[in-house]
């Protein structure tokens, strides 16, 4: 239950491995009626709150009830004799459970967890600005990177904005009014 929970906030909160022996019972909040890490310290200081989905929220509830865990940190070490730790584990521990899944799956090479999801945001609809929110970059030019930005000529964004022909922006009197 711990390792799923582990993936899931990795892949569905996209962080990074340093950033998950932090994640303690107390980030976790509501707000805007969705459950989010608040206040979470990323890689090089910048601090955010990360949307989490509602199938991330369900595997990390169901590791701390079954494991005891009401506060401090969420991801312990479990020991040999499968006894859950008070306090957590450094990034190596997140990185073999990786590692683990990885393998089970056939997967080789090291998978970039965090550019394969901001890709799929990408693709879902995020906008450019929502993904370098969410995996907290200071500039958008990583972003950039992570997500393989190309321009897509053959399905352009301003293609269908609604000013061809035909439209109610072809007629001045039809335009939308606003009001200040």
């Amino acid at each position: 239950m711990r390792d799923y929970a582990m993936v899931a906030v990795l892949l569905g909160c996209v962080l990074c491995t340093a950033e998950v022996p932090g994640l303690a019972v107390e980030h976790s909040q509501q707000r805007e009626e969705h459950w989010v890490v608040a206040d979470l310290v990323g890689e090089g200081g910048p601090v955010r709150t990360v949307p989490v989905p509602a199938w991330v929220k369900a595997a990390v509830d169901k590791w701390a009830a079954a494991a005891g865990i009401t506060d401090g940190p969420v991801f312990r070490a479990i020991n040999k004799t499968r006894r859950i730790a008070q306090r957590g584990f450094n990034p190596k521990v997140i990185w073999d459970v990786v590692k683990s899944g990885r393998s089970k799956c056939g997967l080789d090479g090291a998978a970039r967890f965090a550019s394969n999801v901001c890709r799929l945001c990408h693709e879902a609809g995020g906008e450019l600005e929502e993904i370098q929110f969410l995996i907290g970059h200071v500039s958008v030019q990583p972003t950039e990177r992570y997500i393989g930005c190309k321009q897509r000529l053959w399905n352009a964004v301003n293609d269908n904005i609604g000013l061809e022909p035909g439209t109610p922006y072809e007629d001045p009197a039809r335009w939308p009014t606003y009001h200040s």
